[in-house]
Formats: C-alpha cells, structure tokens, sequence
C-alpha cells in the first residue's frame, strides 16, 4: 500500500508539472510581480511600509498568491475532475483506496506551495537583497497554517460543487477576490479605508497580515487573531467537507 501512494504521488506530480497555468501562476507570477513592483518602486524603506522596503514587505505578502493558486484553484479542480471521470470510483475497485488519491493530491500541492515560495524568497534576495527579519520556526508554523487554512477552503469547494463547470465557477468567484482585495498583489496599505475593511472578512487577508508580521520579526503572539481566524476557517471548512465530501 505504502509503494502505491508513493507511485500515485509521482503520478500526480508529473501531472501538475504539465498543468501551464497552475505552474504559472504558482511558480512564474510572483516573482514576475516582484521584478515588476520591485523594479519599479525598488526596495529603500517607506513609512507607508512601516520603515520597511516594498520588496521586504512583498514577499511574505505573495504567500497570499501561492497558497490560493494551490488551495483554492489547482486542489478543488483536480479533486472534482477525478470525481466526474468517475476515477475515485474506480479506485473503490482496486486495493488502493479512494482516499490515496486525496492524500497524493494534498502532498502534491503542500510541496508545490513550498516551492513557489522558495523560489519567491531567493528571487527576492538575490535580485533586490531582501532582509528578513524573521525567526524561521514561527515563519514555517504561520505558513502551514495558512495552506491548511486554504487548503480547507478548496476541499470545500470540492465537496459542495456538483461538477467541474460549477467547481471552476465558484473557485474563480473565491479566488479572484483573494488574490486583489487582500493585500496578496496590491499593498493593503495603498487600499481605500472601505477596501480595507472589506478585506477584514477575507481569510487570506489573514494570511498576507500573520505571515508580513513574523517574516518582519515581530512575534507570533502580535497576530493571534488572524491566527485564530485561519484556524477556524480550517477545521469549520474541513469539518463541512467530511460531512458533505461525495466519491462520486
């Protein structure tokens, strides 16, 4: 069984790699976004930024951007294609479980997420010499929760669409706020107060605010509320995903 996993997983990697937008979108946008705001606005302190250069400030942001490509777009999709095909049926039939597909999936996607951001963080280093101000136990546990948090979001959407053309409709509906009114592309400091308040409501809000405190050393306990926003986006959304999450 355990062999199995292991070669569905490769599978399922081989297939994500061949996925253009995915891979785009996860790996090529932010740090195109990067070189671009980074190239224009350079990286000298602002106040607007807290004393802090807009790259320094990016950064962290941009883990916004990945884990919704991931979590919100690339994992529902996938998990609804399979279900339509009727391919986690066919799994029932075989000694492999349905679930197995499920676990490759999310193991494909945490690694993708971790690399894009890997490749986002020496982007930012090499090119525009980012500081990082942060510890990297705190940086890590805040990242893991915000791809769980996601992650939840799109398991979700997965279980509630009826197919692939409703799936694909409502995560486009989820992802495309995210991704403008949250701070993750556009600084949520340049924001209107209105949009400001708006994002509030936001989960990834939460996620580009958690991560841009820690990366920038302030301690974890400084964003507990945004933590404990992500935490309950996590398991209310995981919880109605087991209660409504159909094989077929």
């Amino acid at each position: 069984m355990k062999s199995g996993l292991i070669k569905l997983a490769i599978l399922e990697f081989k297939l994500f790699t061949r996925n253009f937008l995915s891979m785009f979108f996860l790996l090529v946008f932010p740090s195109l976004m990067l070189l671009l705001f980074g190239g224009i606005y350079g990286n000298e302190p602002e106040l607007i930024f807290g004393g802090y250069g807009s790259v320094d400030v990016s950064v962290p942001a941009y883990a916004g951007i990945i884990v919704s490509v991931t979590g919100l777009m690339s994992l529902p999709l996938e998990v609804c294609e399979y279900r339509e095909k009727k391919i986690l049926k066919r799994f029932q039939a075989t000694p492999l479980s349905p679930a197995y597909v499920i676990i490759s999936q999310v193991s494909v996607n945490l690694l993708m997420t971790i690399a894009g951001m890997l490749l986002l963080f020496l982007t930012g280093t090499i090119v525009f010499n980012m500081r990082f101000m942060g510890s990297l136990l705190p940086v890590i546990a805040v990242f893991l929760l915000s791809m769980l948090s996601v992650f939840s979001m799109g398991f979700l959407i997965a279980g509630f669409a009826p197919n692939m053309r409703a799936a694909t409709a409502i995560a486009n509906l989820v992802f495309f706020p995210m991704l403008f009114l949250t701070g993750a592309t556009i600084p949520i400091e340049l924001m209107p107060e209105l949009m400001q308040n708006i994002a509030r409501f936001l989960p990834v809000t939460h996620v580009v605010k958690a991560m841009k405190a820690v990366w920038l050393g302030e301690s974890i306990s400084s964003v507990y509320s945004s933590l404990l926003v992500l935490a309950g986006v996590m398991l209310v959304c995981f919880f109605l995903s087991l209660r409504f999450f159909r094989w077929e």
